[in-house]
């Protein structure tokens, strides 16, 4: 597709600092870059599209059994959404768009960990992204044992659990498997490799350097 903007997704396993080192970077490229128009989004459940919240929420509720093919297939109506009133539109019109989120994590969630075959979650997908794929994605790793115990810290702090928090040790690994085979087989050269072991404002550093570097370089 032709699009005049820049789209960088961030990738990785529960308990990997994701959201917070992603809502870090959105408030510092807002002060260093006033002048775009930067937008922070999320997969599943984009806040400000009822239909994909609306998603989310079946997604993550603990009390519901989803079949593994359902969830993908809702992965997939939520990406159809979000690609069609968000990401492409805003792309077109030359946004900064940061998404906590994308199709590497329905390739290593359902394709590897759910057993249901990359392939088969690549054509599902591939109808739903109109095209739009990541100029970067960054893909912040933790070994499946922190991935844990960063997980039961969080529990225990605020004694709340979705659906996904409740995946043993077993699952997180096929995840951490599936998230290195991404890597080696990135054909497009888009995945960079982040260490998310070390602490927040380290692995912040190295988030935010490498993306101002592109900017700067794509201006």
């Amino acid at each position: 597709m032709q699009k005049n903007g820049f789209f960088i997704t961030f990738e990785g396993g529960d308990g990997s600092g994701k959201t917070t080192i992603i809502n870090m970077v959105y408030q510092q490229l807002l002060k260093d870059f006033p002048q775009k128009k930067i937008i922070l989004t999320r997969e599943p459940g984009a806040s400000d599209n009822p239909l994909c919240v609306e998603i989310r929420n079946l997604l993550l509720n603990k009390d519901i059994k989803v079949d593994h093919r359902c969830e993908a297939l809702l992965f997939a109506a939520d990406r159809a959404q979000h690609v069609g009133l968000c990401l492409k539109p805003s792309l077109e019109e030359g946004a900064l768009i940061l998404c906590d989120r994308y199709i590497d994590s329905s390739i290593v969630y359902q394709g590897f960990a759910r057993k249901l075959g990359v392939d088969q979650i690549w054509k599902i997908n591939e109808f739903a992204m109109q095209g739009v794929l990541p100029d970067l994605t960054l893909f912040l790793m933790v070994r499946p044992e922190i991935s844990s115990q960063r997980i039961n810290n969080r529990l225990n702090q605020e004694g709340e659990h979705n659906r996904i928090d409740k995946e043993k040790e077993e699952f997180h690994k096929f995840v951490y498997d599936a998230l290195n085979f991404q890597i080696k087989n990135d054909k497009l050269n888009r995945i960079v490799e982040i260490n998310a072991e070390k602490t927040i404002d380290e692995v912040f550093c190295v988030v935010y350097e490498k993306i101002k570097k592109l900017i700067l370089k794509n201006n």
